[in-house]
């Protein structure tokens, strides 16, 4: 039987775009200096910069930790993601 895990909240505190806390942090899925790819309560979350850093991965609390110049964060829907790639397509 799969034991479900009780997160919190989904939230985002970026600092003077130096350092970020996101909570409601399932798994990280990739990271270099320049890219975070971590799925979260609210979808996956993409967060694009420079000198990107995991400060700290807390999985039984869902928190992640980075640091470095935070250029954009963007989420990302698997429902959302398939029909928008239609719409792309057709307005190529």
């Amino acid at each position: 039987m799969e034991e479900k895990r009780y997160l919190s909240k989904h939230k985002v505190i970026i600092e003077k775009r130096q350092k970020a806390l996101i909570t409601g942090v399932i798994e990280v899925m990739s990271f270099d200096d320049e890219e975070i790819a971590t799925e979260t309560e609210m979808g996956t979350l993409i967060i694009r910069g420079s000198n990107l850093h995991v400060n700290s991965l807390n999985i039984e609390k869902g928190e992640l930790e980075i640091d470095g110049q935070v250029d954009s964060f963007n989420y990302e829907d698997n429902s959302v993601k398939s029909k928008s790639n239609i719409l792309g397509k057709i307005f190529r």
